[in-house]
């Protein structure tokens, strides 16, 4: 899952300027002063439009204003995560530690960036910080078990998803896709692919429009031999989501084992196109050597059987 959003809480005050003539003669102007409250009101609304360079600005006035407003500097670090510039969103999440050391959005915010920074040993610590504070959010364990699986830990992981689905409200149906998708992806890279097939099948049946559910699910097809059934998930994949040249791969090799070699190979061809338009060198020089062997061995398999 990409990230999760924090609850923005935070004072609402209408921004009014009131101009009152009572009589002929000028009574004094009222002006309610803009406070820092009503700036971060302002970038919140931004974030939620999708705005988060204007939501930046907004934010950076709330610290103008009020310079130890630590929910400001929590929120302008949740813009920066959405613009990836993560080390900006670890020092505004640490700033906002600073002043309210007992938020654990913030370290679940801080740990967030350090995560897609691939510093996961540090995520983690931050993780626990948040878990210590607020031991019943589910999203602190999910994340922390992507941190783990991310570091090489994927049985920890796969306790942190039980943690978290043990938490998580049932009626979060997409959540509880994701949760089961990233658990699955532990217990295959633990070679064990019967729990993580229980798991891509539940995470299909809760998001039937979640690719990397099917993605997953056909690469354990593919472990067991099911070709049929790696071809019909692959299929999938390439539905929901055309430009994923690694399915085109994937699928072309499983059409090959089925004998389908015509097939196959347009499918090859048609994924060294979708990594040499999105720059992915290595992948197109690979793919193209894999297309290359296959027209051989295709070639071989012809001559023997006109002898």
């Amino acid at each position: 899952m990409d990230n999760f959003w924090r609850l923005f809480i935070s004072v609402i005050i209408a921004v009014s300027l009131t101009f009152l003539t009572l009589s002929a003669h000028s009574a004094p102007v009222l002006i309610t002063q803009i406070t820092a409250s009503d700036f971060l009101q302002l970038g919140v609304d931004k974030m939620r439009r999708g705005n988060y360079q204007e939501a930046i600005e907004n934010f950076n006035q709330a610290i103008e204003v009020e310079k130890d407003f630590a929910f400001a500097y929590s929120d302008r670090c949740l813009a920066y995560l959405q613009l990836q510039d993560y080390h900006q969103a670890i020092a505004d999440c640490t700033q906002a530690i600073n002043f309210a050391p007992d938020d654990s959005e913030a370290y679940l915010n801080r740990g967030l960036a350090l995560y897609r920074e691939a510093d996961y040993l540090n995520a983690i610590v931050d993780y626990n910080r948040a878990i210590a504070l607020k031991p019943h959010d589910f999203r602190v364990y999910y994340n922390r078990g992507l941190a783990r699986a991310g570091d090489g830990k994927d049985s920890e992981a796969i306790l942190d998803f039980n943690l978290a689905l043990a938490q998580i409200p049932r009626i979060a149906s997409l959540l509880l896709a994701d949760i089961y998708n990233d658990r699955g992806l532990a217990h295959f890279i633990l070679q064990d692919t019967q729990a993580a097939m229980l798991d891509f099948n539940l995470a299909i049946r809760l998001n039937a429009n979640d690719y990397r559910a099917y993605f997953n699910r056909g690469c354990a097809c593919g472990r067991n031999r099911d070709d049929f059934g790696a071809v019909r998930d692959f299929s999938q994949v390439i539905r929901l989501n055309p430009s994923n040249a690694q399915a085109y791969v994937n699928r072309g090799i499983a059409r090959y084992r089925l004998g389908y070699h015509l097939d196959a190979m347009s499918d090859l061809q048609k994924a060294s196109e979708y990594f040499d338009n999105q720059g992915k060198k290595v992948a197109y020089e690979k793919t193209l050597d894999l297309l290359k062997n296959l027209r051989q061995k295709i070639s071989s398999i012809t001559e023997i059987a006109f002898l």
